[in-house]
């Protein structure tokens, strides 16, 4: 994944289960909840069948080593699922991005690049929430793991 190419995508609004991780590592925490959570209602996850989002929220502070990250599971719409002490149940809206993908190790590199191609694309930044899709197997080597990554435009 070596060359950087750029797709114009534009996502539906989605019915999403949420869970919230904070402290150092946040992700883990948020993607531990998400599972136990899908696992607890009889939602197929361990092959990955579905799709994964996630963001930083709120991004880290400048001094501190705390963040947080907040893990999406798309639900089909017709699921009949409960919101939990971790889980929350809500609809997000669609928009148009510009998504690239990239390796794990390398997102914060692919965050700069995409930014830089935005900047230089003609496009005007958008309005709804910038997301990491998770695309490899869960429980992949963290070297191993692909994401596309979700930068919110406007044409």
């Amino acid at each position: 994944m070596s060359e950087f190419e750029v797709r114009i995508v534009r996502l539906a609004p989605m019915r999403v289960a949420s869970a919230y991780g904070f402290g150092a590592s946040p992700e883990g925490e948020a993607w531990r909840k998400i599972l136990a959570w899908a696992e607890s209602q009889g939602l197929p996850h361990d092959v990955q069948p579905g799709r994964f989002f996630g963001f930083d929220n709120p991004v880290p502070s400048p001094g501190s080593p705390n963040y947080g990250y907040e893990q999406w599971m798309v639900l089909e719409a017709d699921a009949e699922v409960e919101a939990s002490e971790d889980v929350t149940i809500k609809t997000v809206e669609g928009g148009l991005y510009a998504v690239t993908r990239c390796n794990l190790p390398k997102i914060g590199e692919a965050w700069r690049q995409l930014g830089a191609w935005r900047e230089a694309s003609g496009y005007a930044c958008g309005h709804q929430q910038c997301v990491e899709e998770a695309l490899s197997p869960i429980g992949s080597p963290f070297e191993d793991i692909v994401m596309d990554i979700y930068l919110s435009v406007a044409g």
